[in-house]
């Protein structure tokens, strides 16, 4: 009924219907209809009408005049509401894995902040996968398979997996060569990696290992020191073991063979709308993560 109050109102200010529908932009049938609709719904007759000339009633005369501050009062908050949602300003609430937040992502946050001067940002982070539209955030990062049907998301990229122990380890335990043998080492495994999948490069034989781990954490940064400490044989992700590989901190396990890579997502609520200010964070980071070297994928 809105709109054709709206329209009833342009149709008193052009002075006719063709003179509406031309500024409206709608063909003359539909703005007769329209006006038609409206005038039964209210009960009595708003205009004495031709194409060419309109009169208003008395009962239009009272109608326009009571109505008429009432849509321009909408028209300016509608404007306002859409400079404010254009706009690149504001506060993003980002709910997010502490690790890839704090590490991969620390250039991406400070490039964003420093483009956008007028953004706030509040980064909640945690391990946990938390309640996203309980929580009024206006974006998560979250890695791993997607079963939440009501988010909506966006891949940024896939994570590699690698098997990686310390050299003080390898030299009391020996190097694993097979599965096999790999399933008679200690074991520190990172949450929810409960399960170790791995592809044997020359038979392409798949493996699943159940590990008893001697140590399970879900901070995978720890995980990692723990395996640098040499208590046992990590499946990380590559962005957080990589330094102590390029150190020889660590030593990667079983090259050639390959583990499921987790896929990297930006979530959020199909029942909000994304203001400028997160897609632009939204668009800010998928270009982060495409240029990164650790990011595997297609995308």
């Amino acid at each position: 009924m809105l709109d054709d109050l709206a329209l009833f109102i342009a149709i008193v200010e052009a002075g006719s219907l063709n003179a509406a529908a031309e500024k409206e932009g709608l063909p003359s049938a539909t703005v007769t209809r329209r006006l038609q609709k409206l005038e039964a719904g209210l009960g009595y007759r708003l205009l004495h009408r031709s194409a060419r000339r309109t009169m208003l009633t008395a009962e239009g005369t009272q109608y326009y005049e009571q109505c008429r501050p009432l849509v321009q009062a909408l028209r300016q908050a509608t404007l306002r509401l859409d400079a404010t949602l254009g706009a690149v300003e504001g506060t993003i609430r980002v709910l997010a894995p502490v690790n890839f937040a704090s590490e991969i992502l620390a250039p991406a946050w400070a490039s964003f902040l420093e483009q956008f001067p007028r953004v706030r940002l509040e980064l909640e982070l945690s391990n946990e996968v938390q309640d996203l539209v309980g929580s009024g955030a206006d974006l998560a990062i979250r890695i791993g398979a997607m079963a939440d049907s009501t988010l909506t998301q966006r891949r940024l990229g896939d994570v590699r997996l690698v098997l990686a122990a310390s050299p003080a380890y390898l030299a009391r335990n020996g190097t694993p060569r097979n599965m096999k043998e790999l399933e008679g080492h200690s074991t520190i495994a990172t949450l929810p990696l409960r399960e170790w999948h791995l592809q044997d490069p020359g038979s392409g034989a798949q493996f699943v290992l159940h590990p008893d781990p001697r140590v399970r954490v879900n901070e995978v940064r720890l995980a990692v020191m723990m395996a640098e400490a040499g208590l046992g044989i990590v499946l990380a992700p590559e962005l957080q073991c990589h330094a102590s590989l390029e150190s020889g901190a660590l030593v990667r396990l079983l090259p050639g063979w390959t583990s499921r890579e987790r896929s990297v997502y930006a979530v959020w609520s199909q029942q909000r709308y994304l203001p400028a200010r997160v897609r632009a964070l939204l668009e800010h980071l998928a270009a982060f993560t495409s240029q990164h070297p650790l990011l595997a994928g297609d995308l």
